[in-house]
């Protein structure tokens, strides 16, 4: 068995205003910073790997986990990133509903292959089912293909949703019914037989006691 912690982000401003992230490279804020630091302190123990996506929240969450492990280094891997939101990056879920109002019925009703619409730029949305299998394929082959028996991903809160389904065996469009909260430590195993990810435990946030629940992230309010 290998172990995989999947560790969603620290909290942001955006968090806070429930506005869709998407790829921004947006920080963590105070808050944020310190549930990372929280999260270093509950981890300093351990011995991993760490990946994170390239967004900056992750990122900044990832290097004070790994600053508290002399010499770690931090890898980058960009199929951990969250959807590609098109249209809906930025805007708060009232400001989407208004004005992507049919594309906004299709996220909320699950819709697998309808894609988010295209932003000012032209650049084109993921489908719900090309996200998931994005983030399935990227961690599958990460936990095959890592050395140290343990490794840390840190990552969103749509990556974790996707795998914590495929794991449970949830289906995909079904409405979350799971809370994700910042900076929460979900630990999973993959069983090399069966080639298979098994959840083992979910929304460990015993080290945040003195932080505040943060709601769901923007993939499924």
């Amino acid at each position: 068995m290998r172990t995989i912690l999947m560790i969603r982000h620290g909290e942001t401003d955006a968090n806070k205003k429930k506005q869709v992230q998407g790829n921004l490279p947006i920080p963590l804020n105070s808050k944020g910073e310190r549930q990372a630091q929280a999260l270093a302190q509950a981890l300093r123990e351990e011995k991993f790997e760490i990946i994170t996506s390239g967004a900056l929240r992750a990122h900044q969450t990832a290097l004070a986990i790994a600053s508290h492990h002399e010499g770690m280094q931090v890898r980058l891997e960009d199929g951990l990133r969250e959807p590609g939101f098109g249209g809906f990056t930025g805007l708060t879920d009232s400001e989407i509903k208004e004005r992507y109002p049919e594309a906004y019925a299709a996220w909320k009703n699950r819709e697998l292959d309808t894609p988010f619409p295209e932003d000012e730029n032209g650049r084109k949305g993921e489908t719900l089912r090309g996200f998931s299998e994005r983030v399935i394929k990227i961690v599958t082959s990460i936990a095959k293909e890592q050395e140290s028996g343990k490794v840390v991903l840190v990552t969103h809160g749509g990556v974790l949703d996707c795998v914590y389904r495929e794991a449970v065996g949830m289906k995909l469009g079904a409405p979350r019914d799971f809370k994700i909260p910042n900076a929460s430590i979900n630990r999973f195993t993959w069983d090399e037989e069966t080639e298979a990810l098994r959840l083992e435990e979910w929304g460990n946030v015993e080290h945040l006691e003195n932080f505040d629940s943060v709601a769901l992230d923007e993939i499924d309010r």
